[in-house]
This record gives C-alpha cells, sequence and structure tokens, in this order.
C-alpha cells in the first residue's frame, strides 16, 4: 500500500527554493518544482472547497 499526502505551500515553496537556487534564480516550466507548487494550489483549492 503507499501512502498518500497532500503538498502543502510550505513545502512547495521549500523545493522551488532550492531548486531555484542550484539553477541560478529559475526555475523550469516542467521541474519537479513547478510540478509540486502546481499540486499545491491543487491541494489548497480541494480544501477551500469543503
Amino acid at each position: 500500500m503507499s501512502k498518500t499526502s497532500t503538498m502543502s505551500s510550505k513545502a512547495a515553496a521549500r523545493i522551488q527554493s532550492a531548486g531555484a537556487t542550484k539553477a541560478g534564480g529559475k526555475t523550469a516550466k516542467a521541474s519537479f518544482a513547478a510540478r509540486a507548487q502546481s499540486a499545491a494550489a491543487k491541494s489548497s483549492s480541494r480544501s477551500r472547497a469543503k
């Protein structure tokens, strides 16, 4: 069984910050950081809709 959890905006921000630090301040469109940010936004909108 796999454990599922939601991506928080704080966690996504940490991921994006770490990636941008390594890439000279830029985040690529299809990077893991971009996908994490998208997942956090979706998670946030779902929790507000309840």
